[in-house]
């Protein structure tokens, strides 16, 4: 019998085969009108054939019941913020403890060896010249050099220490040392000077406090004193990163030392552009502007105002007023300096009087910071000291100077110091003579102790200080160095390609694509980034305790921690919030701290100019077809209401975007928020309202220990390989131990669970000091993810699809190819329809697959692709669209293939998901998401059979396009992923106005363009013959260049590579289309590969972003097409996220009309000299100041300490390198 009966099987295969790719009636004629009806039985075909595919692929159904047991509850919005608020308190509260040790450590240490002396041979393991066993070390210098005449000391030689370092996933695997710390000095600081090597020896003493702060929290980052002599110890030791080209690194210019260091302060600059500030002493003043702004942070206010006859601001639009100090309004500023031009004589009385206008009238307005006022005077010298001025207006008052007046005098013989001196050191400031740039930063930085005299004064005030988000190595010249480095990679492509295919390269269509490509490349804006930790710091003031001490009110230097913001993340409970939830923390400005939509690098790993100055309205979006820019006053309402460090909910409609900024969802979403006490942050929450209202969780009686206790096996729940959890978040964690993976962490706390004497942890944040080993669970989290696991165990065996249960519901058997499906063996069934993998991730952040082999042997790595990059879960595109789709339709997938991904010549995967909802009485949750992933060949067949050749002849184009208006099937393919809009924009318009798509406008506010870079600033090539010579020189290379390439292209065999690759059929070479007809004019071509620099500027782009109408009976769908006037027919794909279009290609339509989703620069309507800076200043938002401010002190005006003349004491070759770093810089 088993002949006939497998001959039977082979009978109703060929059958079937027959009935679905040969069916009758598919075909249409070239020529024909387009068939409404036909077009529909395509499209209904289709949708019928996908979701018996899906739906027998996933086992969906067989999903949504597994999760029967489980109750829906109300997610309670108010409760969660307070929960996780106080979480982050409690955190935050263990790092300002141990900051608080180090100060007190510091500050006795230092007072208990104020009397030992400086041993310049001290060793100590230098961060950037110690070394690891086995590593080669550096001969000493068999000749020492002399050091300056005018100290007369040999070079001192210390060889450098060598320590043990191991990396530590807790340091980012950084390699490390636990057992001491390390030391940084900057290339400006001379580390055997007296002072700074006095500094570091007492300090080592702070290595015993670093290690028990360590013992106590396990969980500590960073821990570091930096010194006002311009070191930094680090804890843990380790070595210092050589991946850049010049150490810039100051601890003093750090956001975390200069807050806790001074007080909040407005400062004007004033500016001396006299005609005697040429050549060096404009370099100089430029360098000593430049490295004042450098201290600067978020909390202070500033404004430069030149002088000669008149006082004008920097930057025209910034007149009368102090800007924030933030890195935009700081950028601007800086390249305001560059267009500076000397003449005329110097108003100091004007420029002084300007000043303090400025200053008065920001304190009556309450603007600015209202603590600390300075006015900085960078200045050759100054004719009288304007007694009278200061008597007018910072006098008032006596003993108490509420505006300090810092001075710098700039270049080498000067003959009025006296008065320029006079104002400093009568006005509570502090004087410095500059001669050279290489000293121009230790010189400015003296300004730091004075500010911070009323700090010191006091003694007992140390304000607790948290800084805005930054990079580990924040440094915004390194981004503008490394954009350079990129340009410069880009000119050398573009020459080597010139070389390679000649003229071929300049034809309109390959410019436009090396064009595209670029631009691509700096949309790139990753979320996560591999290249920066990005952190916010706690730190404290150290002061001087020695009795002689309050003469001079000396500031010893700042102590801090890092609290990197992953850290921070992993205590938010993302598992709460539920899919398309997420929680951001907004600071006193108003910025975010953390954001899902905080894109603070593009192309991958250049920082943004204003990476850190993000405001919360410039990411949370409301859906109200409002300009750019202009924000709804119930945002701004309930922007006031968080930083005000109120408590408070709001629902708002809001314009999502995901997946590279190219898809938008229209979403109500409801916001939580509450303070974080005893910090100057605001926690705020949002979930979707429509399915955010409720949350899943398992029953009392599904409770892991009541499992445990009826003998069953928790960790048989994860057996095999097939499954991972959400690598980001935190299940459970042992501060001492790490683990190779986070499913190996797991399962080790799956035993432990196991355990007689387990008992839950009461926070994941709080450690006892008793405990070295602290554990970290989130009970909630273990819970619902071991009940996931095991009613989802099943899911994962790869069961035969041809031995199905009998109690199992049979697929429709209406549909052919659900018959063809039971019938087909599993292997024949992968390649039948190209299905690779099926996978189900669940709320609680499990994810499991099972795949599909083209062979009866399982083929190793089939699923690892999928595993390493769909393991996020709830935070998965995939997962995320396919939830907001359950609302569209119940029962239908989401269908997503790559962007672009018809260009790339590989195999196209396309991707479907489907959400599973838990239903309970008349509430509802989302439990898991099922999908499968099969090949975009497979789908075109299949589409291929439907249609016929109907979409194959020359006068129709069908696509298939999803929900946001990409092409997921086209005849052609390799046009597959590309947004619709740009390959036939007449059509697309046509759908946006029958309603069919709908336009969204989104406007990214963090958007990064790109300003021609000219030399602007003239005054030192009128000066400079060496100049014109530089000019010479280019013209030179610039002509070598063209008769290099010439000669190149005479060498044999590259001639003739480019005739071979452009031959035709006939034999002919194809006339390449120049982008211009007299190019082969001698060098005329080079204007076109030679790239024009740029820098980098904030800007605001916008895009037009689609989104398909939701309606079900949308009268669109029941048109026909009718002649020329509507050249096509649109229907949708039941049981999924698709479309269907057939256009009549022999229609005329306009080429010329393209519509994009690629982002487009918002052009406002600015004044003449006006920037977009200035745009946004008259448009700046409300803060609140930070709460300390100690800016006075009575005893203050008892110490005469107020600078003198500089005298250089210093080593040679250190004056050397710094001046050809300031030179650099």
């Amino acid at each position: 019998m088993a002949r006939p009966i497998w001959a039977w099987r082979r009978l109703c295969l060929s059958l079937l085969f027959v009935f679905i790719y040969c069916a009758p009636g598919v075909n249409l004629l070239p020529g024909e009108n387009i068939n409404y009806n036909l077009v529909h039985s395509w499209a209904d075909k289709l949708g019928l054939e996908l979701f018996t595919l899906g739906d027998f692929i996933t086992r969906r159904k067989e999903v949504q019941e597994s999760f029967k047991e489980a109750k829906v509850v109300p997610r309670q919005g108010g409760a969660l913020v307070e929960m996780m608020a106080k979480e982050i308190e409690m955190m935050m509260d263990l790092k300002v403890s141990a900051v608080r040790r180090i100060m007190d450590t510091a500050e006795n240490t230092a007072l208990s060896h104020q009397n030992d002396k400086a041993d310049k041979m001290f060793s100590y393991y230098n961060a950037k010249e110690m070394a690891e066993p086995g590593e080669p070390t550096p001969p000493p210098p068999t000749t020492p050099p002399d050091m300056d005449d005018q100290i007369g000391e040999p070079l001192i030689y210390v060889p450098p220490k060598v320590l043990v370092l191991e990396p530590r996933p807790e340091f980012h695997n950084a390699s490390v040392n636990f057992s001491v710390s390390s030391v940084h000095v900057p290339v400006n600081v001379y580390d055997r000077a007296s002072d700074v090597i006095k500094a570091i020896q007492w300090s080592e003493n702070l290595d015993q406090i670093f290690r028990d702060n360590y013992k106590n929290d396990p969980s500590l980052s960073w821990q570091f004193f930096g010194s006002s002599t311009g070191f930094m110890r680090q804890f843990p030791a380790s070595k210092w990163k050589k991946d850049v080209p010049v150490d810039l690194y100051d601890c003093r210019l750090r956001s975390w030392y200069m807050e806790a260091a001074t007080s909040p302060k407005d400062i004007v600059i004033l500016m001396d552009t006299s005609g005697s500030m040429l050549g060096q002493r404009l370099d100089i003043a430029k360098h000593v502007v430049n490295t004042i702004l450098d201290t600067l942070g978020t909390n202070d206010f500033v404004n430069i105002l030149t002088f000669d006859k008149e006082v004008k601001p920097i930057v025209g639009c910034f007149e009368d007023t102090l800007i924030q100090a933030n890195l935009g309004n700081i950028r601007e500023l800086k390249e305001g300096i560059e267009s500076i031009k000397p003449t005329s004589i110097a108003n100091y009385t004007a420029a002084l009087t300007r000043a303090f206008e400025i200053l008065e009238e920001t304190k009556i307005n309450s603007r600015g910071a209202q603590c600390n006022q300075a006015i900085m005077i960078v200045g050759d010298g100054a004719p009288d000291n304007n007694e009278e001025i200061f008597q007018l207006y910072n006098w008032r008052d006596p003993p108490y100077r509420p505006v300090r007046v810092f001075t710098y005098l700039i270049g080498k013989e000067v003959a009025n110091w006296d008065d320029i001196r006079w104002m400093a050191c009568e006005n509570q400031g502090y004087y410095v003579h500059l001669s050279d740039t290489a000293e121009v930063r230790e010189m400015v930085l003296n300004y730091i102790p004075v500010m911070a005299r009323p700090l010191v004064l006091g003694r007992h005030d140390h304000p607790v200080i948290w800084t805005q988000v930054y990079a580990d190595l924040e440094e915004t010249k390194l981004s503008d160095h490394l954009w350079d480095i990129k340009q410069c990679e880009e000119q050398k492509a573009d020459v080597l390609e010139f070389r390679r295919v000649h003229f071929d390269m300049l034809q309109a269509s390959e410019m436009h694509k090396r064009e595209y490509r670029r631009m691509k490349e700096t949309w790139n804006q990753p979320v996560d980034s591999n290249v920066y930790q990005f952190m916010t710091t706690v730190s404290m003031p150290i002061y001087d305790r020695r009795e002689n001490a309050t003469k001079i009110a000396n500031i010893l230097g700042v102590a801090g921690t890092d609290v990197p913001i992953n850290e921070i993340k992993k205590l938010l409970s993302p598992f709460m919030l539920g899919v398309n939830g997420y929680a951001f923390i907004v600071t006193n400005n108003g910025y975010v701290l953390f954001h899902p939509d905080f894109r603070p690098i593009f192309q991958g790993y250049i920082l943004k100019p204003a990476y850190n100055s993000v405001d919360m309205i410039e990411v949370e979006l409301l859906d109200d077809d409002r300009v750019a820019r202009d924000f709804n006053p119930v945002l701004m309402t309930i922007r006031d209401s968080i930083i005000n460090q109120s408590t408070g909910s709001k629902w708002m409609l809001v314009k999502n975007h995901f997946d590279e900024m190219k898809r938008v969802a229209r979403v109500k979403r409801q916001y939580y928020w509450t303070a974080i006490k005893n910090t100057p942050f605001t926690l705020v929450i949002t979930y979707p309202e429509r399915y955010g209202v409720n949350r899943m969780e398992p029953r009392t009686e599904q409770d892991i220990h009541r499992t445990y206790i009826t003998g069953k096996n928790i960790r048989s729940f994860f057996d095999g390989k097939r499954w991972k959890i959400h690598p980001d978040w935190l299940f459970c964690k042992q501060t001492n131990k790490t683990f190779r993976t986070p499913e190996t962490e797991l399962l080790y706390f799956v035993d432990r669970m196991s355990e007689p004497g387990w008992h839950w942890p009461s926070s994941r944040s709080a450690m006892p000091p008793e405990h070295a080993a602290a554990i970290f669970c989130d009970r909630q989290l273990m819970q619902s993810l071991v009940f996931d696991a095991r009613v989802t165990k099943w899911f994962s065996n790869n069961t035969s699809f041809n031995a199905r249960d009998k109690d199992e519901k049979s697929v429709s058997a209406s549909s052919p190819i659900a018959v063809l499906m039971g019938l087909l063996p599993r292997h024949e069934f992968k390649q039948r329809f190209g299905i690779t993998v099926a996978f189900l991730a669940t709320h609680s952040g499990l994810t499991r697959w099972h795949e599909f082999h083209t062979n009866m042997a399982e083929q190793p790595g089939v699923g690892e692709s999928f595993s390493q990059n769909n393991k996020r879960a709830i935070d998965e595109i995939w997962y995320k669209r396919a939830v907001d789709q359950y609302f569209v339709h119940k029962e239908s997938f989401v269908y997503s293939v790559p962007f672009d991904a018809g260009e790339g010549g590989q195999e196209i995967i396309v991707t479907a998901s489907n959400a599973i909802f838990h239903n309970e009485s008349s509430k509802s949750a989302p439990a898991a998401v099922v999908g499968f992933q099969f090949q975009h060949s497979a789908f075109y067949k299949l589409f291929h059979n439907i249609t016929g050749n109907a979409c194959a002849v020359d006068d129709k184009d069908c696509y298939i396009l999803d929900n946001n208006g990409f092409v997921i099937i086209s005849t052609r393919v390799h046009e597959t992923g590309r947004f619709f809009g740009e390959i036939n924009g007449a059509i697309m318009k046509r759908l946006v106005e029958e309603k069919v798509y709908k336009r969204v406008v989104v406007y990214d506010y963090q958007a990064v363009c790109f300003e021609s870079k000219t030399d602007v600033n003239a005054s030192n090539t009128l000066l400079s013959p060496l100049f014109h010579l530089l000019r010479m020189g280019k013209w030179l290379l610039h002509t070598a260049l063209w008769y290099i390439v010439q000669l190149m292209s005479l060498a044999p065999g590259i001639g003739a590579n480019v005739e071979t690759v452009y031959m035709n059929l006939n034999g002919t070479e194809p006339k390449p289309e120049l982008i211009d007809e007299n190019i082969n004019s001698k060098n005329s071509w080079l204007k076109y590969i030679t790239l024009h620099r740029t820098r980098l500027k904030s800007c605001d782009m916008q895009r037009e972003l689609y989104t398909l109408y939701n309606e079900k009976d949308n009268v669109v769908y029941n048109m026909t097409a009718h002649a020329c006037e509507r050249p096509f027919v649109v229907l949708p794909i039941p049981n999924s996220n698709l479309i269907l279009l057939v256009i009549d290609q022999l229609c005329p339509r306009d080429v010329a009309l393209v519509l994009t989703v690629n982002p487009k620069a918002v052009n406002y309507p600015l004044a003449i000299n006006e920037t977009f800076s200035c745009y946004k200043h008259a448009r700046e938002f409300n803060r609140v100041r930070p709460q300390s401010c100690i800016s006075r002190h009575a005893n203050e005006s008892h110490i005469k300490l107020c600078g003198k003349g500089c005298t250089i004491y210093a080593n040679l070759t250190l004056l050397l390198l710094s001046h050809v770093l300031s030179r650099l810089l």
